[in-house]
């Protein structure tokens, strides 16, 4: 069980649709908290608010995180709703693994706005809102990939390093306003990520990995809510984790 400090807390939470976003908000609202749900595919979300309670305790807001004007009136529409962000979850992430020789530009391009720009949209829509609370949460998802570089991950494992870089900034600048920041690094987990990859050989190869060791995305969930759980005074930078069976 969660302990009950989270229970009531407002967690704005990207890439809500599915995957890890969709079963954070569901252990999380489980334990008490009231979830804002963000994401494109807006009948998904909104479907999940209703399975999570209705407007008491979860609400659907379509958003690109691409377009900082759909983030921050994803968190205009929270403050208006409940009074306050306690907890942002920059989650939303895309992974199109290839060799750079294959020059997917455009996933590049992609994997830049979504992974990079969603973050730094997230952190500038939210920032405001918690330095007038004086207190808040920044939780930011990068992966193993932001620690290890792997073939035809260059560009996907490069997003992830800058998510850890842009979180470990923000957590040195945040201190005067009581904030905490956490960056969490997971390794394999079954979700859709893969199935963003176009390059076929890059596709196969990952698709059998993920096959054989892919742990659930309920163990995101877990990381999240310890972070979140923890004294106000204590603040958890970092959680990376690997199913027990990744050697990557």
């Amino acid at each position: 069980m969660m302990s009950k400090k989270n229970e009531e807390k407002v967690v704005v939470i990207t890439g809500a649709s599915s995957g890890l976003g969709a079963a954070t908000a569901r252990h999380l609202a489980a334990n008490g908290a009231i979830v804002v749900l963000a994401a494109r595919r807006a009948d998904r979300i909104q479907a999940l608010a209703e399975e999570l309670g209705g407007d008491e305790k979860a609400i659907a807001v379509e958003t690109d995180v691409t377009d900082l004007q759909q983030v921050q009136r994803l968190v205009d529409t929270a403050v208006e709703r409940y009074g306050r962000v306690d907890v942002m979850i920059n989650n939303a992430g895309l992974m199109q693994q290839s060799p750079l020789e294959a020059c997917k530009v455009d996933e590049w391009d992609n994997m830049i706005d979504v992974n990079i720009k969603g973050v730094l949209y997230g952190i500038a829509a939210v920032l405001p809102q918690m330095k007038k609370q004086k207190s808040g949460h920044i939780i930011n998802v990068s992966s193993v990939a932001g620690h290890k570089v792997t073939p035809s991950g260059s560009v996907y494992c490069a997003t992830k390093h800058a998510v850890r870089a842009i979180s470990e900034g923000l957590r040195s600048e945040v201190k005067p306003y009581n904030m905490r920041t956490t960056i969490i690094s997971p390794g394999a987990v079954d979700t859709e990520l893969p199935s963003h990859i176009t390059h076929e050989q890059s596709h196969a190869g990952i698709n059998e990995y993920y096959q054989q060791v892919a742990i659930a995305p309920e163990s995101f969930a877990r990381a999240v809510a310890f972070a979140m759980e923890q004294p106000e005074d204590v603040d958890i930078n970092e959680i990376l984790f690997r199913p027990t069976k990744q050697e990557l």
